[in-house]
């Protein structure tokens, strides 16, 4: 007999509102369901495709009224080239040695977060994220998900990115990267590396989670071309 618990239909809930971390003078809501039972893969991916993101076990999206400057965005991998300056990145990087390992949080990898967090987010919304936190952000997730580990050649842990595997693509949750390594754009070069995993895999798509226009915090995505953004026509090109 089916545990009629495990594939319910989600409830989806709305946050209060509280100030937008984008966007000066503008009020931030979420709408949210959580993740769970064997509907939790199928419920993610429907989800992402509408526009939603993943954090844990909570699916969210923004439900500002009277804005809609947060759009969801998708790199076209089957058809991106990276730019000149982007394959300069690349062979920048490309001494690192890259690793897709289990959903397990590490003592390294969250002491290389908090350098991060401490160094470009310093009284940001995770700046106080402790040890405990960490472990929940990583292995609390009713998903397909993995982290992708970059070492130097000394095996030093240079950056880390939590990704969730969809069916049509690579979803990166969160990253983040030693703050000494300016030189090698690690940001940029992780975005690249998961279109190269998504085009090797066959997957057409990278999903980045929300642009917002006029956000200095949120530019850098739209120099990865092709790119799909999500509006009332479902998914179209990007124009800027």
């Amino acid at each position: 007999m089916t545990d009629q618990r495990n594939t319910r239909i989600p409830q989806f809930f709305l946050t209060p509102g509280g100030p937008c971390p984008y966007l000066p003078d503008k009020t931030e809501r979420k709408v949210f369901a959580r993740l769970g039972g064997n509907l939790a893969q199928p419920l993610s991916e429907a989800l992402t495709h509408s526009g939603f993101r993943r954090s844990q076990s909570i699916a969210y999206r923004p439900a500002c009224e009277g804005c809609s400057a947060c759009v969801s965005v998708r790199i076209r991998a089957s058809a991106f080239a990276p730019s000149r300056n982007q394959k300069r990145i690349l062979r920048r990087s490309d001494d690192l040695v890259r690793a897709e390992v289990a959903a397990e949080a590490t003592r390294e990898q969250f002491a290389l977060l908090r350098t991060y967090l401490d160094s470009r987010h310093p009284g940001g919304g995770m700046s106080d994220m402790g040890l405990f936190d960490y472990v929940a952000m990583v292995e609390e997730t009713p998903v397909a998900t993995h982290i992708v580990e970059y070492r130097a050649a000394d095996g030093t842990l240079t950056a880390c990115a939590l990704t969730d595997r969809l069916k049509d693509g690579l979803s990166m949750v969160y990253s983040f990267f030693h703050p000494g390594e300016d030189a090698r754009s690690l940001g940029t070069y992780m975005i690249l590396d998961h279109v190269r995993a998504a085009q090797a895999s066959g997957l057409p798509y990278v999903y980045l989670g929300y642009w917002v226009r006029g956000s200095e915090k949120m530019d850098y995505k739209v120099r990865f071309s092709p790119l799909e953004a999500l509006g009332q026509n479902g998914w179209e090109d990007l124009v800027v």
